[in-house]
Parts: structure tokens; C-alpha cells; sequence
């Protein structure tokens, strides 16, 4: 399972003690007792004009999305709600959760030309209302389930459309080879998940490196939480700052990684490091992020040569020659990548890498 709240904040606020948040405390500590269960092409017309005068029209994969409710129960998949050519329901859930799914399908083909998370214009299936006061959203192999929160500490994951494509990048880099979660390679398949996250809300925005916020996250905490997401790829470290999460521990750089046994090696800590390295590299060359930086970073991983148990040094050497091959050894991109690696302590020499 990969979700979306790493289990130290689920920790400290299952720990809270203070009145207005018993609800959520008991909501997180039940959340960390869960065992989620387990699970047991289309395409549309597009017609477009070329030449100033002349009508194209193709058949290209459509999303073929279904979401289910689990009406409180943590049993899956839930009763379907919505399937593809199903109105809204009026259910903020359902409709948030179709609506992100397409988002994310939209994005990973019109970027990356990739139909849907098994690149075959597989389903996109969803969960919502699961569990009560279930304080998070995860990919589970098959499809997303989002928790309806607490109401104290969190609210509806449905909200974030970063959560969602977050979730479903999982399912990418599983479908992509996959790379172990533990570890490094476990944080930077926690940070494409980011990375990925963050894309598909600037694609659906049309927002541009410098104008995007670059948050994980953003809408999930109710009012009273102080802090602006989950992470921050722009500064790692600064999402948060609150009395019952504490204070986002997540590093920007080498020197401050976190050596620890808990979160799988602190997979959701440590990928603050990866994170930081692609805003860097994005900021520096500008432009859509997808277009550039992202298409690296996905060259990088669906290239069928990364091993499962990269760690950063790997995987930064692997984006540095994945932007050579693209756009040449002496390109504005390869150099961007580079100097990102070396600003965040992973690479130090440009051309060895290390």
C-alpha cells in the first residue's frame, strides 16, 4: 500500500491529547490499526485543424474511469457510483475523485503520451467514503481509496487533486519496473509520485515552473492546522509548522538526511531531497515543467534500465544521461539537471558524477 500521509504525522496526531482533538486522535489511531483489503481501451475523437484549413480527426485513449463508495466500510471495492459516461452525482467525493482521475489521465498522455498508469489505457478505478474518520488516500495495486478525514486534522483527500495523481504515479513506476520501497529507492518512489503529483496539477492549470506552488497536498488540512500542505518540493522542511503535527521533517539536502528505521527507512522524509533536486532543475529551465524536466524525469523511469533498488546517486546519474540523450551532452537541459544534483549534495563533480 502507498499512502498519501506518512505514518509519523498519523503518530502524532494519534497522540494529541488536547480536547477538540479527540475525534481526530482517535480517527489517526485507527487509521494506523487498518489493514486496507485487498482487490480481488476506450478512446474519443479528437478533431483538430491543421494547415489553417484542414479538419483532422484521430481516435486516441479516453479514460475509462469508475469510482465506487465504500459507504464508511473498509471493504473494497464499494458499491459503483459513477462509471465513464455517468453524470455527477451531487457527491463531492465521487465527483472530485472522477473528475482527478481524468485529470491525471490527461495529463500523463498529452505529456508523456502514455494511455492511462499501465500505459495500455487500462481502468481507472477510485474508492471514496472509506472507513470512518479514515485520515488517508492510497494506492493499493488496483486502484485509489481515499479516507473522508477526521474533520479536526484533515479533511477530504478527494480535495487535492496532487493527492490523487500522487497516488496513481505509484502506479506508473509500479507498471514501469517499480522501485523498491525502502530505503532510497523508496523515497524516490515516494519523490515521482511527488514530482508527478505536482505536474498534473500545473498541467491542468497551465502554469508555468515559476507561477506553480509546488505543494503536495494543499487543501487537506481543516482550518485550524497550521500549514499550507503535506510537502513542499520548492522548500522541503516547510509545509508545516503545527502544535499537534510538529514541524515538517523533511530535509532539502544531503547533508541533512535522516538515518532511521521507521517509514520504511523514512521514504516520506528523505524523498525531500529528490524533490528539491527537480524543482531546481525545472525552475532553472523554465517553461511548462512537464515539457522538459518532467519528460526526463520519465524518461529516467520507464526507460527499463533503472534498477528496482536505486538510490540517489543512481538515479541522478540516470536523469543526467537521460537528458544527454534527449537533448545532448552539452544541452542547457543536461546541464540543468546536473547542477540541480550537485545543489542538493547527491552529485559533486559534473562530469563523474560523483
Amino acid at each position: 500500500m502507498r499512502a498519501i500521509i506518512p505514518p509519523y504525522i498519523l503518530a502524532r496526531v494519534a497522540s494529541a491529547r488536547e480536547p477538540h482533538l479527540a475525534r481526530a486522535a482517535v480517527a489517526a489511531r485507527a487509521t494506523l490499526a487498518a489493514r486496507p483489503a485487498d482487490l480481488a481501451g476506450r478512446s474519443q475523437l479528437r478533431l483538430t485543424i491543421e494547415g489553417g484549413d484542414t479538419l483532422v480527426a484521430e481516435r486516441v485513449p479516453a479514460p475509462d474511469r469508475a469510482v465506487s463508495d465504500a459507504e464508511q466500510r473498509e471493504e473494497l471495492p464499494g458499491t459503483l457510483v459513477r462509471a465513464e459516461d455517468d453524470p455527477p452525482t451531487g457527491d463531492r467525493a465521487v465527483d472530485e475523485a472522477f473528475a482527478g482521475l481524468g485529470a491525471t489521465f490527461a495529463f500523463f498522455f498529452e505529456a508523456f503520451g502514455r494511455a492511462s498508469i499501465d500505459g495500455r489505457g487500462g481502468p481507472l478505478a477510485a474508492t471514496v467514503h472509506y472507513g470512518v474518520d479514515y485520515d488517508n488516500a492510497f494506492w493499493n495495486g488496483d486502484r485509489m481509496v481515499f479516507g473522508d478525514g477526521d474533520g479536526e486534522v484533515f479533511t477530504g483527500f478527494t480535495r487535492s487533486l496532487t493527492v490523487i495523481a500522487h497516488e496513481l504515479a505509484h502506479g506508473v513506476t509500479e507498471f514501469s519496473g517499480g522501485l523498491e520501497y525502502a530505503g532510497q529507492s523508496g523515497a524516490l518512489n515516494e519523490s515521482l509520485s511527488d514530482v508527478f503529483g505536482a505536474l498534473t496539477e500545473q498541467h491542468q492549470r497551465r502554469q508555468r515552473a515559476d507561477e506553480a506552488s509546488w505543494l503536495i497536498g494543499a487543501g487537506i488540512f481543516a482550518a485550524g492546522v497550521q500549514g499550507r500542505a503535506l510537502r513542499s518540493l520548492a522548500a522541503p522542511g516547510t509545509a508545516y509548522d503545527d502544535d499537534v503535527l510538529g514541524r515538517d521533517p523533511q530535509p532539502g539536502h544531503m547533508r541533512d538526511y535522516v538515518d532511521t528505521t521507521s517509514d520504511n527507512g523514512g521514504v516520506h522524509i528523505n524523498s525531500g531531497i529528490p524533490n528539491r533536486a527537480f524543482h531546481l532543475a525545472a525552475m532553472r529551465l523554465g517553461g511548462y515543467a512537464w515539457e522538459r524536466a518532467g519528460l526526463i524525469w520519465y524518461r529516467t523511469l520507464t526507460a527499463g534500465t533503472l534498477s528496482p533498488t536505486a538510490d540517489f546517486t543512481a538515479f541522478a546519474r540516470a536523469t543526467a544521461s537521460a537528458a544527454a540523450e534527449e537533448y545532448g551532452e552539452r544541452s542547457e537541459e543536461a546541464d540543468a539537471v546536473s547542477a540541480a544534483w550537485r545543489d542538493v549534495g547527491v552529485l559533486e563533480d559534473a562530469t563523474t558524477g560523483r
